[in-house]
């Protein structure tokens, strides 16, 4: 039986039918678009406006190419908006580049994002899941984007070497993307890797202590009369110790690239399966009862005796057509399916006090799952009136997403804390192992579907350059729907019973209006936007709260930036002034709630290039004020939000040396200022440095190009408070000193 058009489809597939029309038919609409008095002065000769054919020339498979030094490219992806160059986004944007992310010998976000200075990470390195902060805001794996899409990307760790680029755009940023997202602080795209005009046959053996041990193959080939089909393959598998005490980890990876181009076409089909298989132990967060908590070694392991694993399966399919020389059409639609089992989350400790006492909370077997549904539908076109040009867009994007999860739980002691049997008794400076506590308890089925989103959005959008591009304009409002529907089960473990239902159905209207301005050539760019998002409310995630599992109600965001934008060639600078507000969260009652009003103000230098000829620079300092206004607890306004300090700055060296061209040496600072970590502002964790150090060396070996990797991240060994978890009162630890050894080999 076939799936009815909703009302809603239909009229956006009417809108595409008629816009295609409109642009065969484009002088007839616009005679009597522009009214009488313009007509009128067009016969009487005055003045004469033309609809002229303006030819598309980028589209949105092209990158933009590397910059000078090759670890970022010149510009990224503005989902709807396609890709452009730095010097014509009015956003700050970096984009890492393939080459970047092999000499950091990244094997997730974790490693790229550690040289952003806007970026912090709320869960450390050794966890199962990967969440970071963005202008102090929170951005989780359920809200990446894959090749511009949302709901496509790897949840929990994301595995990078598959990727040709991972693009960060600061910001409030679904409006962009075409999608509802709780991720307002910024967005990251993920760009799959395509076979390039010569053929790639890559393989990288790598070693990271304590004794982890894997390989990376990467093939790519072109065929065809015309060299139209395009094919890349990557591989991974990695098995052994890690830096954390006991565990181990096993990673797997497999993905294809297909890409189709000719005449008119450009086709792209991307597929990808990644395994984590976790043993003994995972990393904690922690909740203090002070901030006179010493930080333990960075390969502390709470959760000794526990296990878990995490699959992410996923299938896109994009396509592009150019209906005229002028205008065209594009489509995606993708698939991904989630499970992760084990103790994948909720793994805190709890009341941490001075002398390292505590207790371990929320271990639990567990079964999260999600599949979820990503599509969308566009026309781009390019016209001018006048000495006007314009690049307009009109796009539909769908995403749906049923979630479930499930636990079994053994039989620990009572917990002080909440009168439950769900704390064991731990110390963070000798933990105890919680293997026993698992005995006889049964690996729990997949269970039921708590969480229902429904997410739609509609989009038209201009950008209108003036005076040879010098001054860009871009005007857009995008419709967004939200309908969320939660449901809560008398037994959460069991497959049916009874149940309440929380269902929220909003919509909301949010513009986007953004300026560039070039007044003295292309050297210099200066920007600004006002963009608003319409957010999902936040699930309650924590086991801990009486309102666990309720999705709290969607909410909007807004953004207000302006900035500078410098390219000197070899070496450029982005400095922006932004502020951005949105509900902030506390706990009252044992209830997850919103709590008035949270406003980040805040200043951002980002750097990249070649500085001299054989010296490059990555990195930035940002500063972030963060206020709490309205509070729910008047004694907190004007506090500071938990987990958002006020300075972060990164940079990162790297030095071909003089007496050997091939040897290259590097260097890497990154500092956190100290924060709170409760809205109280009564507990604060202290600033920190690490330093990471590192070198390559290219040579060929029986005519095969090598290049030979090393480094060492956290190299005085620091034990630290990284930064806050998701949660009020939560703080992160950071990572143990780790050493990376890697050859790859272009065959």
């Amino acid at each position: 039986m076939k799936k009815k058009l909703s009302p809603a489809k239909k009229r956006l597939l009417y809108a595409l039918i008629g816009g295609s029309l409109f642009w065969h038919t484009p002088v007839v609409v616009y005679a009597e678009d522009i009214g009488q008095a313009a007509a009128g002065e067009a016969a009487a000769g005055q003045h004469e406006f033309a609809l002229e054919g303006v030819e598309v020339t980028a589209n949105r498979e092209k990158l933009p190419p590397a910059y000078a030094g090759g670890q970022v490219a010149r510009g990224g992806n503005l989902g709807v908006l396609g890709n452009k160059d730095f010097m014509d986004t009015p956003f700050n944007v970096t984009s890492y580049t393939a080459q970047g992310i092999e000499n950091q010998q990244a094997a997730t976000l974790y490693d790229v994002l550690i040289s952003d200075p806007s970026v912090r990470f709320t869960t450390p390195a050794g966890q199962a899941n990967e969440n970071y902060k963005i202008r102090g805001l929170d951005v989780n794996y359920q809200h990446l984007y894959f090749n511009g899409m949302m709901g496509l990307a790897p949840y929990h760790r994301v595995p990078v070497e598959f990727f040709e680029r991972v693009e960060v755009l600061k910001g409030p940023s679904s409006f962009l993307y075409g999608g509802v997202s709780t991720s307002v602080g910024g967005a990251i795209n993920l760009v799959p890797k395509r076979a390039g005009e010569e053929d790639t046959t890559n393989f990288t053996a790598n070693y990271t202590s304590s004794s982890h041990l894997g390989g990376h193959i990467d093939i790519g080939r072109r065929f065809g009369k015309n060299r139209e089909w395009g094919i890349r393959f990557n591989g991974v598998y990695a098995d052994g110790d890690t830096e954390t005490d006991g565990q181990s980890r096993e990673r797997r990876l497999g993905s294809l690239g297909v890409d189709y181009r000719h005449d008119r076409w450009r086709l792209s089909l991307d597929a990808y399966g990644s395994q984590e298989y976790f043993d003994n132990g995972l990393i904690s967060m922690y909740q203090l009862t002070s901030g006179n908590v010493k930080a333990p070694d960075g390969s502390t392991n709470m959760y000794k005796g526990t296990s878990g694993a995490a699959r992410n399966n996923a299938v896109l399919f994009k396509g592009e057509y150019d209906i005229r020389d002028n205008l065209t059409a594009y489509a995606g639609f993708g698939k991904m399916s989630v499970a992760a089992t084990g103790l994948i989350n909720g793994n805190h400790v709890m009341i941490v006090n001075p002398d390292g006492t505590g207790f371990a909370r929320n271990v639990f077997k567990q079964y999260f799952w999600s599949d979820n549904t990503s599509s969308e539908l566009g026309l781009r076109g390019a016209y001018q009136t006048g000495s006007v040009k314009h690049q307009l867009v009109l796009s539909a994007n769908f995403l749906d997403i049923d979630y479930g999860n499930n636990w079994a739980q053994g039989t620990p002691p009572i917990n002080p804390l909440t009168g439950k049997r769900d704390g064991y008794p731990t110390n963070i400076y000798n933990p105890i192992s919680l293997g026993g506590y698992f005995n006889g308890v049964p690996w729990p089925k997949r269970g039921n579907k708590t969480k229902v989103s429904d997410l739609s959005s509609y989009l038209l959008a201009d950008t209108l350059s003036f005076n040879e591009d010098k001054v860009q304009l871009t005007l857009g409002v995008r419709r967004q729907n939200v309908k969320t529907t939660s449901y809560k089960y008398a037994n959460q473990m069991a497959t049916t019973g009874a149940r309440t239902t929380t269902v929220y159905d909003a919509s909301a209207n949010t513009p986007m209006v953004g300026l560039i301005v070039k007044p003295w050539g292309e050297s210099v760019a200066l920007y600004a936007n006002y963009i608003e998002a319409l957010s999902e409310g936040t699930q309650v995630a924590d086991i801990k709260y009486d309102n666990y599992g309720e999705v709290l109600a969607p909410y909007k965001t807004k953004q207000q930036e302006f900035g500078v934008k410098w390219d000197q060639g070899n070496f450029a600078n982005t400095l922006a002034f932004f502020q951005i507000n949105m509900p902030s969260y506390t706990t009252a009652g044992n209830i997850y709630s919103y709590d008035g009003k949270q406003k980040n103000r805040g200043i951002e230098w980002n750097t990249f290039g070649s500085v001299a000829k054989n010296l490059r620079l990555l990195g930035g300092i940002a500063y972030t004020d963060g206020e709490l206004v309205r509070s729910n607890t008047p004694a907190n306004n004007g506090n500071t939000p938990f987990g958002v300090p006020k300075w972060t700055m990164n940079a990162g060296l790297e030095w071909d040396t003089p007496w050997n061209q091939d040897l290259t040496l590097t260097l890497r600072a990154v500092c956190t200022s100290n924060q709170y970590i409760n809205n109280d502002n009564t507990i604060k964790i202290p600033s920190w440095v690490r330093y990471d150090v590192g070198a390559r060396y290219k040579t060929v070996i029986n005519k095969v190009p090598v290049t030979y990797r090393l480094s060492v991240e956290n190299v005085f060994d620091k034990h630290y408070w990284a930064g806050n978890f998701a949660n009020e009162g939560y703080a992160t630890l950071g990572g143990p000193r780790t050493f990376k050894l890697s050859a790859t080999m272009q065959l």
